[in-house]
């Protein structure tokens, strides 16, 4: 695995207008290629963090920067189209009447056209085995099928870094397995934010844990799963019967 970072914040702090503050003095660092879960209770500061991978929310301490650019208001642009943001919601990103052209929106913003957009849609709907249905509106395919044109809406525009937020809810078995079969079939690198904690021992050989707007635990997914105490503190739960050092 290359040692160059993917993303790199340094003490970064964060409070909302309502005086809470949902970030203290996070320090975290991934290389090119990880697979990093990023785990911990509701309300631990994981959606707020992400927000500050693309410029979404502004760093009031401390600093990100992806790939050495920092997340600055000049280079936002850029890095829109570095890091990939994957709702738990799918439908808060597809809004066309068609897949295609939700695939396409993207890269045709950023001046993509012709043939050339054509490559880009089609190549991005074969990455998540959805090729067959370009020409269907969004609402009429299942919520799984929604999830994987969301993914290839974020492919499309050829990003370094896919960060997603609880890619396996609310699907059904297969669906789960496919969109673990989509992430483990692509060379980039990830952050995903889940509850799912099989999932993310699945596919996340790292994984840090949050709560109360820190970092408390950062290391091998299998033996962080397996720390009762770590787990315990954090509020995370195992599956009945599941049992890391076992699993995969």
């Amino acid at each position: 695995m290359s040692t160059q970072r993917a993303l790199e914040v340094r003490g970064l702090s964060y409070a909302y207008p309502d005086g809470h503050q949902a970030l203290f003095d996070v320090h975290l660092s991934i290389a090119r290629g990880e697979r990093v879960a990023l785990l911990g209770p509701n309300g631990a500061g994981k959606t707020t963090l992400v927000l500050h991978l693309n410029g979404v929310l502004a760093a009031q301490k401390g600093s990100v920067a992806v790939a050495e650019l920092p997340v600055i208001k000049e280079n936002f642009k850029e890095i829109r189209r570095r890091v990939g943001l994957v709702f738990q919601d799918p439908d808060d990103q597809l809004f066309m009447s068609s897949v295609r052209e939700d695939v396409a929106f993207g890269p045709a913003n950023a001046g993509i056209t012709g043939a050339r957009l054509d490559d880009v849609v089609a190549r991005a709907l074969e990455a998540v085995g959805m090729e067959d249905y370009a020409d269907r509106p969004p609402h009429h395919l299942s919520f799984g099928q929604r999830r994987r044109v969301a993914i290839a809406t974020v492919l499309a525009m050829d990003p370094e870094i896919l960060v997603l937020d609880e890619p396996s809810s609310n699907l059904d078995p297969a669906g789960r397995r496919e969109i673990a079969e989509i992430l483990t079939s692509l060379d980039l690198t990830m952050l995903m934010v889940t509850h799912d904690l099989p999932y993310a021992l699945e596919l996340c050989e790292r994984a840090l844990v949050m709560n109360e707007g820190s970092i408390v635990a950062d290391g091998p997914t299998r033996e962080i799963l397996a720390d009762a105490d770590t787990m315990k503190r954090n509020r995370l739960e195992l599956p009945l019967g599941f049992h890391p050092q076992n699993a995969f």
